[in-house]
């Protein structure tokens, strides 16, 4: 089948590079345009865009998905099917009607529809996630479900260690559903909950609340945005590591990143600000 791919970040990365490797490889990646990134704020390009190129697959990073010239480079490409995986941007009419647009949604739609399902899900203590294939229309992920697909979160998963597993996952049902075309059924409305993005607040572990909620936000966020405890000096004391205390309602930090430092063992930072 004649595929465009529209991703962006790691996980799309991840889903192209198995789907290149089949009948439905892509003539055309989408992706978004190179973005400043890291202390230097140096120029980088996405993940999408340095496998496409590695891949030599035609390229094409908009400005503006939904703009004319975009979408004609689009349709020029006659695609079967435009699949699109953690794109970044919204889609809009006429995109939607124009093109049959399949999107591969790391979570159990309806459940945590939005923009940080996988976090989201660590952070709820949801026993499972998993991967769902829908038809992408105007509402956020509300789309029908093709296929899904089920996948358990284990007591000590971080983001990433779930995350590879999900893109593995997604990736099969991706190539299932282009090869049988499977009918899709509309989700349920009212059982959708919403996976917002990942504010500083939610970043900032919060002592009052369970230490079984704070680690699991740890847990959640590392290795890729990762948990703090404010300093007091308006600085941040990141928290790679942590664990539930033995007591049970303490939270016990392993591993922490001072500002502008390396992660290190807490044991060896406390030792580091003794006082004198």
């Amino acid at each position: 089948m004649r595929t465009v791919y529209l991703g962006t970040s790691g996980f799309a990365a991840s889903v192209l590079e198995r789907l290149a490797r089949t009948e439905h490889r892509p003539v055309l990646v989408v992706t978004r345009p190179d973005r400043p990134a890291g202390r230097g704020r140096k120029l980088t390009p996405p993940p999408v865009a340095d496998l496409a190129k590695r891949l030599g697959i035609d390229l094409d990073q908009p400005d503006d998905v939904n703009a004319d010239d975009a979408r004609a480079r689009i349709a020029a490409a006659e695609p079967d099917v435009v699949v699109v995986c953690a794109f970044g941007a919204l889609l809009r009419e006429p995109l939607l009607s124009e093109f049959e647009l399949l999107n591969i949604h790391p979570s159990l739609l309806p459940r945590w529809r939005g923009a940080a399902p996988i976090e989201r899900a660590i952070m709820a203590g949801d026993a499972e996630t998993g991967v769902s294939i829908m038809r992408v229309t105007a509402g956020l992920d509300s789309g029908p479900v093709c296929l899904a697909a089920p996948e358990p979160i284990r007591p000590d998963d971080t983001y990433g260690s779930l995350a590879p597993r999900l893109e593995q996952l997604g990736a099969d049902l991706l190539v299932r559903a282009l090869d049988e075309r499977p009918p899709c059924r509309e989700q349920d409305d009212a059982q959708r909950t919403y996976a917002e993005k990942i504010s500083a607040a939610d970043r900032t572990l919060d002592p009052r609340a369970p230490a079984s909620e704070q680690e699991r936000v740890v847990r959640a966020l590392h290795p890729h945005i990762g948990a703090r405890l404010p300093l007091g000096d308006g600085t941040f004391l990141g928290v790679q590591r942590a664990q539930v205390a033995p007591d049970g309602a303490s939270l016990e930090l392993l591993e922490v990143q001072p500002p502008g430092g390396r992660p290190m063992a807490y044991a060896d930072y406390v030792r580091g600000h003794a006082p004198r």
